[in-house]
């Protein structure tokens, strides 16, 4: 199946791709990845290590009459979103990735593809293999942990780089110039309950919601896409006001940096209120699908009665505060930039909903370019979720990136990149969290910019990566490399 992908050209980046995916690479999980990077750099007989938290580094000498040039740092992060499509089989674990070409687009069989970034570390080892293009010295860096908390550039020591400049290869868009990025904080709720006895005559029904689009919490979130936690909260919240339904487990979304895109319930009603209860879910079921037809087509609902009751469910008290917070708590864009057009500036992404045994834990990402404003989200956040009398806890936030309009490496790349496609880059900051922001706290002198091939779909099952645009990606590095500054 991954033998079309070693077809592709360029050839190089594509066979290196395919290696890549053959090595599963969660985030936290990366011993493996780890690994089958030293081994590479040291079978190519060049200067490879890794540091104390396991990031791996990769220096070769500048070909044959560039070795006047200033040393480049290309970076790209090891690790990859793992989400799957309900009714796929697949362990991330210990399976690759089953790749297929559709047209113009590489994508997964029912999973993520890991393109974000796995492109760029490809590009990067063919950078590294070669023996006929023409380059500076060049500095690897592979980051662990990009995708869950940034842990690998957190914890890169200073001084151990030796770059003047950093070309970051994670962004999404092949006509874009990145020179700024969102910062981020985990934002996380959790409390006990008491549990009570099902009351007698109940009834018991799983709830289904699914088919959502889901996505990058960050590059996505001001498409207006579907939130399954926030959905299956509005359904819990009607149904409960309704019909006194009694809440026996809640699970909903995954990771972080996901918009969620399933939800699973188990919930009971006095027998004598259950026809009633259907045909509300349902009425309102399908408001909700008109609502979102345009963006999410593939939404469905699902009501099933239980043959068993469950033994447990949430007190009333405690049920009415959860729902009352997750419905009051804010999803989706909250700020937009005054200085950047078009620029999502503050976000949260209600990312993750559990609900069971008498614990609740509420997972959220908060995404900012203003750390002040980022930290105001947060804290309203907080406020809301304290008010459900839930704990809240801050945790894993990293800074923003802030842009520099006057970098050097921006005006050798605007100009490369008129000179190739006869027509202007876009410059811009992104609403993601791009390592650059951290590395610069200890590499503050090194010029920075990140670029990379056209993602659609990035931390979902539709994930997919345009051939074309690796073409793209490929010629306008090389030519980037074979014309970088002097020292």
């Amino acid at each position: 199946m991954n033998e079309a992908i070693r077809e592709l050209q360029p050839k190089a980046v594509w066979n290196n791709f395919a290696d890549l995916n053959a090595v599963p690479r969660p985030s936290k999980k990366e011993e493996r990845v780890i690994q089958f990077m030293l081994d590479f750099g040291k079978s190519l007989r060049l200067e490879t290590f890794s540091d104390a938290v396991g990031n791996v580094i990769v220096r070769k000498p500048a070909s044959f009459g560039m070795e006047n040039r200033k040393c480049i740092t290309l970076q790209s992060h090891l690790d990859m979103v793992h989400q799957k499509n309900n009714d796929t089989i697949f362990d991330f674990d210990r399976q690759g990735i089953e790749m297929v070409v559709e047209g113009d687009w590489v994508k997964a069989k029912g999973t993520t593809l890991g393109a974000d970034n796995g492109l760029g570390v490809a590009a990067i080892m063919a950078l590294l293999e070669s023996t006929d293009i023409p380059h500076p010295p060049l500095e690897a860096l592979f980051t662990i942990d990009e995708e869950t908390g940034m842990t690998g550039a957190m914890g890169l020591e200073a001084g151990i780089l030796k770059g003047e400049i950093l070309l970051n290869l994670d962004t999404e868009e092949d006509d874009e110039l990145d020179i700024g990025c969102a910062g981020g904080v985990d934002v996380t709720a959790s409390c006990n309950y008491n549990e009570e006895p099902v009351p007698e005559g109940s009834k018991a029904y799983t709830i289904t919601v699914k088919g959502l689009n889901g996505g990058h919490s960050g590059i996505e979130i001001h498409k207006g896409l579907g939130n399954s936690n926030k959905i299956m909260n509005r359904l819990l919240y009607h149904s409960f006001n309704d019909h006194q339904i009694k809440i026996s487990m809640i699970d909903g979304g995954s990771l972080r940096n996901a918009i969620p895109r399933e939800s699973n319930a188990i919930v009971v009603v006095d027998s004598k209120q259950a026809n009633a209860f259907e045909k509300n879910f349902n009425t309102l079921a399908n408001t909700i699908k008109i609502e979102l037809a345009f963006i999410e087509p593939n939404l469905t609902f699902a009501l099933k009665a239980c043959n068993e009751l469950p033994e447990k469910v949430m007190g009333s008290d405690a049920q009415d505060k959860l729902l009352k917070g997750i419905y009051a708590a804010h999803n989706g864009v909250y700020t937009m930039s005054a200085s950047i057009p078009d620029l999502v500036e503050t976000s949260n992404n209600v990312a993750r909903v559990e609900v069971k045994d008498g614990k609740v834990q509420i997972g959220c990402l908060t995404r900012s370019s203003v750390n002040s404003t980022k930290m105001d989200l947060a804290t309203a956040l907080k406020s809301t979720f304290e008010l459900a009398g839930c704990k809240v806890v801050f945790d894993g936030e990293y800074p923003g990136w802030n842009p520099n309009p006057n970098s050097t490496i921006l005006e050798v790349l605007k100009e490369k990149y008129e000179q190739l496609f006869n027509e202007k880059p876009k410059v811009a900051a992104c609403h993601a969290g791009l390592e650059c922001g951290i590395l610069g706290q200890n590499y503050p002198d090194m010029d920075m910019i990140s670029f990379g091939p056209t993602i659609l779909g990035a931390h979902s099952p539709d994930e997919r990566v345009s051939i074309s645009s690796v073409q793209k990606f490929w010629r306008f590095l090389l030519v980037i490399l074979e014309d970088s500054p002097r020292v």
